[in-house]
């Protein structure tokens, strides 16, 4: 039996607790009376006990308010959430591979939080009992370590084990939050994009958007009729119905936009980057702690779903101890001609992608390097002021390392990942996304969109001594949805931990502030404190 306590949000099954810190216990194997009895008294003291049941332990059984039916060996087993509170913006029904038992309740206050289904029949497999103020939840799955980790399961359990989530009892729907978006664009850019999240996750409402274009406005309108078109963000901070404002405009203005949005009572979401100086950086995190609000920055690639596929086997081990990272994006072709290839409005060329791979890459190492350097050319396109290459080399304090290149002049592209490990390494390549149609009276006509959208199958090389090298091959992870918006409204409804916190996307401007420095001083190696 292990009896585990904490007031810290980590894991289920070492020490966990409900995200508002209040104490959960948590007890796997069998149960002693004297143990059951102080777990009993911490629930109904308004305290939660999170249990994992063995057959034949009556004691447990007692505690749960059930007995066990069924003891099911380790597979694939299929979850259904039961229509609950807690199950908003979660996955109705999810897979899990894990031994499995499923419940016979008996005690009148026992609720069916999920059901497995069992040949043909939905079987008890969470439960909650409630005790008090207090509340005793049952799972089924066995393997806590997977649950914990689940991102549907793991997220349901704690929910399940908060006293405080909001309606869990009268089941009174929670407001919308406004979301509105500063820098609308063109047709099918990021104020469509944030148009259709807001829209299809719940929690969230769409209802205004501002851009100095009339058309643009014109655009939203026709896009989303019944927002509020705003023709500058100073309308748009008094609108008394925008509670989350999303600036979606070239970075030079990030900065400047969401102070105003801030102070004015608005939770923000800057695209990325954040902005363009560690020191606007530290600026919108000390004024969003000082007024009561979220600032956060839409990393949008930490839910690709071949980063998702990395994040998983890196997770589990498969490469060990990973010591090397590399990516690439770019191609042989010419530049962007709009902002984004103009270093007074996009910040330079390191700002656009590398926003996205370094902060996979501090994403992975937790923290943001000691060293930047950065080698940078312009050999082909002058008509821009970004350079065509870059190759930004960061190392930490106990020699790991990772590289991001860029380029507009590389015609034979590099993998988009090369991860290595003390047990493997991890490969992923591009591939082209082309449409061929032919189209009557118009003939074979092609569209071919940016390979970077495509998410790239991996290959995974481990070390067997025996064996030498064994091959495998990893597709992407299941899509996750509006992964980000979906976090935003836990965060802002829930209390629940914010995925993309602004310390991380701080050093992320760091790193890139030092490339873009260590650039255009020939590749001088600066040092970050």
């Amino acid at each position: 039996m292990t009896i585990t306590t904490s007031a810290t949000d980590t894991t289920l099954g070492t020490s966990s607790s409900t995200s508002t810190g209040s104490e959960v216990r948590t007890s796997t194997g069998r149960l002693d009376t004297g143990t059951a009895t102080a777990l009993e008294a911490h629930a109904r003291s308004g305290g939660s006990v999170l249990l994992v049941a063995e057959a034949g332990d009556d004691v447990a059984a007692a505690l749960a308010g059930a007995s066990i039916a069924l003891s099911l060996p380790h597979t694939e087993w299929f979850v259904t959430l039961a229509a609950r509170a807690e199950a908003v913006r979660l996955d109705g029904e999810v897979p899990i591979t894990t031994p499995l038992v499923t419940f016979d309740p008996f005690d009148p206050d026992v609720e069916i939080a999920a059901t497995t289904s069992v040949r043909f029949r939905h079987e008890p497999t969470i439960i909650v009992r409630r005790v008090g103020p207090g509340r005793v939840v049952t799972v089924g799955m066995t393997a806590l370590g997977t649950v914990d980790v689940h991102p549907t399961l793991g997220p349901y359990v704690r929910r399940l084990l908060r006293t405080d989530f909001p309606n869990a009892d009268s089941g009174a729907p929670v407001a919308d939050l406004g979301v509105a978006v500063v820098g609308y664009g063109p047709f099918g850019g990021m104020g469509y994009l944030h148009g259709l999240a807001a829209t299809e996750t719940d929690g969230l409402s769409l209802v205004a958007a501002a851009d100095n274009s009339p058309d643009r406005l014109d655009a939203a309108t026709v896009d989303f009729p019944d927002l509020r078109a705003h023709d500058s963000a100073t309308s748009l901070a008094a609108d008394d119905a925008v509670d989350i404002a999303i600036v979606a405009t070239p970075p030079v203005f990030h900065a400047e936009l969401a102070l105003e949005l801030l102070r004015a009572g608005k939770h923000v979401v800057v695209e990325k980057p954040m902005c363009l100086t560690t020191a606007d950086a530290d600026e919108l995190i000390r004024t969003a702690q000082s007024v009561g609000r979220v600032v956060s920055v839409h990393q949008s690639r930490r839910w690709d779903t071949d980063w998702l596929a990395i994040r998983r086997l890196v997770d589990r081990g498969d490469l060990g101890s990973v010591f090397n990272i590399e990516t690439f994006v770019g191609g042989f072709e010419h530049p962007c001609r709009a902002w984004h290839s103009e270093d007074s409005i996009s910040g330079g060329a390191v700002y656009d992608w590398g926003s996205h791979h370094i902060d996979w890459i501090i994403q992975h190492y937790g923290t943001a390097p000691k060293k930047v350097l950065c080698s940078a050319h312009t050999r082909v396109w002058h008509d821009t002021t970004n350079v065509d290459q870059l190759s930004v080399w960061m190392q930490w304090a106990d020699g790991r390392e990772a590289t991001f290149r860029q380029s507009d002049v590389c015609a034979i592209r590099r993998p988009k990942f090369h991860i290595e490990g003390t047990s493997g390494t991890l490969e992923g390549h591009y591939e082209p996304v082309r449409a061929d149609a032919v189209l009557a009276g118009r003939g074979f006509r092609a569209h071919e969109s940016h390979h970077a959208e495509r998410p790239v199958d991996l290959t995974l090389v481990r070390y067997d001594g025996d064996h030498g090298l064994i091959e495998s091959q990893v597709r992407p992870a299941p899509h996750p949805g509006w992964g980000f918006h979906r976090n935003l409204a836990d965060h802002l409804l829930l209390g629940e931990p914010l995925a993309v916190r602004p310390e991380q996307s701080r050093d992320v401007v760091s790193v890139l502030e030092a490339a873009h420095r260590s650039g255009a001083n020939g590749g001088e190696l600066v040092e970050l404190s």
